[in-house]
């Protein structure tokens, strides 16, 4: 080991201005980091590096995205320090780590010749560890009196990798090496790139090649794989983002077009049911500290008493009846969820009938169990029901047509007013990512029996429902303000009107 000081950063980069990578080094060698640093070839198009401590991640994401480099800046894990040297690498264009075992293994793994060090720490750590044989020279970055002011960062090139942190302190030193060696850098708290409006415009701006995860919050890396290529797209559902009921909450009219008896949706032509939509979901905007989602709960398969040339007790609505509302709801930012009376059908059958419109990045479904019939039961005569294999059906399918379509999740809504309406609800799938499952309490009756309703249904089922309620203006006996129903506990993330 040879220990020399520095004078300032034109030295370093004169330094390194020798180091430029070679002509062999294809398109994978570094277009936007300075001379010294080479970037690796992405072996997929996303990933996940697991590791949360600072020194560990640090070293973890330079391994992962640089192929090499002549130089390398280790700071002290003290602020001061930590921001010289990101100022440094950035000025630079190489890695920046801390002090630590996994920095000696990457220092040596990079190739580095040099090792330039900012803060007391760092510099006694690099000449008690560096003292091999082959080890790089130890120089002392300086600090910002003597060094001058580095460079600005390499400007990012069309291509560029993307790097998605949470914004916890660990983070900070290996979001400098990504910044530094030309990767751009995105703040997701969530760790679900499909949460924030802005991530999913910034992800499908950038259109990068290659996009990191970094740390335990970006979940494991086929469910981030789907996330990433979800919110690539760009699409936004009415909200913002992605995930529908993600710290907010959906208002809906329910109902059947043109007909005023299934409920108020019906009562008015499309557009001033999308008005309507939208002054309903007015009164409870902030509620809760929620922000409201204007929604339509369209009936889509309508229970019949005949039972139709099918024999089945539904009238299926041709798709392209409904196509005019959807759309026209889409285009106003107004969600839509399709609600399935099957008769004596099965669900999945008659969802499969709706796949067009559920392509729609704003169209969810629901099920009603009240009005799926077994065979020898007639409408009004007896209450359906649904066992949880045929809901855990129709959840895969509908999964499977996110994914395979790279669509926002969907809401996935089961309507129930009796606990015998859905059996075996305890074994109901919600673990798929591409679905947010919703038990909505469509009980009518007084104050009283409402609330015990609900308390009943809200007292069981899997981890991970979410909970919705319905209010009637005719049947409820007096109908809940919107202040009253965002009070009943746990408060609904879904309401709809009958």
């Amino acid at each position: 080991m040879r220990a020399r000081p520095a004078s300032g950063v034109l030295a370093l980069a004169l330094a390194l201005s020798a180091c430029t990578p070679g002509a062999d080094d294809g398109p994978a060698a570094s277009a936007g980091a300075a001379a010294g640093a080479r970037l690796a070839a992405p072996g997929a198009r996303t990933a996940v590096v697991p590791e949360s401590g600072g020194a560990q991640a640090a070293a973890a994401l330079s391994a992962h995205l640089v192929a090499a480099s002549a130089s390398v800046v280790v700071a002290a894990d003290e602020p001061a320090a930590m921001e010289r040297g990101a100022a440094v690498a950035a000025g630079l264009g190489v890695p920046l780590l801390l002090p630590g075992p996994e920095a000696a293994a990457e220092v040596r793994r990079l190739g580095a010749r040099e090792v330039l060090t900012v803060g007391g720490a760092a510099r006694s750590w690099a000449e008690r560890t560096l003292t091999g044989r082959g080890d790089p020279d130890v120089r002392d970055a300086g600090d910002a009196g003597d060094a001058g002011d580095p460079r600005p960062a390499p400007q990012s090139r069309a291509d560029a990798p993307v790097v998605l942190v949470t914004g916890a302190p660990w983070e900070a030193a290996a979001a400098a090496t990504a910044r530094a060696v030309g990767a751009r850098v995105l703040t997701v708290p969530s760790g679900d790139p499909r949460a924030e409006r802005a991530t999913v415009e910034a992800l499908h701006a950038a259109a990068p090649g290659h996009v990191v995860g970094l740390g335990p919050a970006f979940a494991a890396p086929e469910v981030f794989t789907e996330r990433v290529e979800s919110a690539l797209t760009g699409v936004q559902v009415p909200g913002g983002g992605q995930l529908p009921l993600e710290g907010r909450r959906m208002v809906a009219l329910y109902g059947h077009p043109g007909t005023p008896s299934l409920g108020l949706l019906g009562e008015q032509p499309v557009g001033a049911t999308i008005e309507r939509a939208r002054e309903l979901a007015a009164r409870y905007d902030g509620l809760g500290g929620l922000p409201a989602v204007p929604t339509l709960e369209v009936i889509t398969t309508v229970a019949s008493g005949a039972p139709g040339a099918d024999g089945d007790h539904s009238t299926e609505v041709d798709p392209a009846e409904l196509e005019p509302w959807v759309d026209a709801a889409g285009a106003a930012g107004v969600a839509v969820l399709l609600d399935l009376q099957p008769g004596r059908s099965d669900f999945l059958s008659q969802a499969r009938l709706y796949e067009p419109l559920l392509r729609r990045p704003h169209v969810g479904l629901a099920l009603d169990p009240e009005w799926r019939l077994a065979p020898d039961q007639v409408h009004l005569e007896q209450i359906g029901s649904v066992g949880a294999q045929e809901v855990n059906a129709v959840g895969d399918w509908l999964a499977q047509l996110v994914r395979e379509n790279d669509l926002p999740p969907k809401v996935f809504l089961l309507h129930q007013f009796r606990t015998s309406m859905v059996r075996e609800r305890e074994r109901v799938d919600t673990g798929h990512d591409e679905l947010v499952t919703v038990v909505h309490a469509d009980g009518h009756g007084t104050p009283g029996m409402k609330r015990a309703t609900y308390r009943a249904l809200t007292a069981g089922g899997p981890a991970g429902l979410r909970w919705g309620w319905k209010n009637f203006l005719d049947e409820d006996d007096p109908t809940f303000t919107p202040e009253q129903t965002v009070a009943v506990e746990p408060s609904p993330v879904f309401v709809s009107y009958q």
